[in-house]
């Protein structure tokens, strides 16, 4: 079965389908609505043969289905009816979750999308978790106040990239990662990327859009040596080494 998918942003709308070599795009912004968005992918992919569809949509989703409407969109994305629109079956899930399960490779891994906001999303053990850690508290506003396109603004790019590389080295131990994956349009803007971290790519999000509806397992990938030694010299609990060692005998004992 061929599917579309559609990777919604603040500025741009992506789409890819199966079997397909280049992406279309055009341009969203805040008067985009579902109704116009649909119409023109229709349009832009007039000439391809697909079968169901798959939506990353710049929002919370629950059961399928937008629960909150877009920050850079226009309003009318709640309740809005996807499958009879496109008549087709259609999946949908927060933008951030589909990149992140496209770049996924086994493990417990990070995905975070520097762009206008702060995109978030983490896989575990093939199991995709979004959530929003750009709405954290940190130190006078949010995450997202640092990390997203106002911090960049606002900081500067030097310390910027502070913000960011601290931020990560504060997550990894926390969140106990095996991999962290960086995208979105800022990540160019740093000058090299925090020890562990690996570089997304544009396609991962129409990757994830094709696995959506794929019944196979996600790959289960061997640990990243990089951040296990950032997460080991970041803790500060003094049992937190002998965790590691022994979760990482226990995979080599399974293999």
């Amino acid at each position: 079965m061929n599917v579309l998918a559609i990777d919604i942003g603040g500025t741009h709308v992506k789409i890819l389908a199966t079997g397909k070599d280049e992406r279309r795009e055009f341009e969203s912004g805040p008067k985009l609505t579902p109704q116009s968005m649909v119409a023109t992918v229709k349009k832009l992919a007039k000439d391809w043969k697909y079968e169901l569809v798959s939506i990353g949509y710049p929002g919370l989703v629950r059961s399928n289905r937008p629960i909150a409407e877009p920050r850079n969109l226009a309003k009318g994305w709640v309740g809005f009816n996807f499958e009879a629109a496109f008549k087709r079956p259609v999946r949908i899930i927060n933008d951030a979750a589909m990149q992140a399960l496209g770049s996924y490779r086994g493990g417990t891994m990070l995905f975070l999308g520097f762009g206008t906001g702060l995109g978030s999303a983490m896989v575990v053990e093939g199991i995709v978790v979004p959530f929003e850690l750009g709405q954290l508290s940190y130190k006078k506003g949010t995450l997202e106040d640092y990390l997203g396109l106002r911090g960049l603004q606002r900081l500067g790019k030097k310390k910027w990239r502070q913000e960011v590389a601290y931020c990560i080295g504060r997550l990894v131990p926390a969140l106990r990662l095996d991999d962290v994956v960086l995208g979105g349009g800022n990540v160019k803007k740093l000058k090299t990327l925090p020890k562990g971290c690996r570089g997304g790519d544009n396609v991962d999000a129409f990757l994830g859009g094709f696995r959506l509806w794929e019944d196979d397992g996600l790959p289960r990938a061997r640990r990243n040596k990089a951040l296990f030694v950032v997460r080991k010299q970041s803790s500060r609990h003094p049992n937190q080494k002998t965790r590691f060692i022994e979760k990482d005998t226990m995979k080599g004992a399974a293999a």
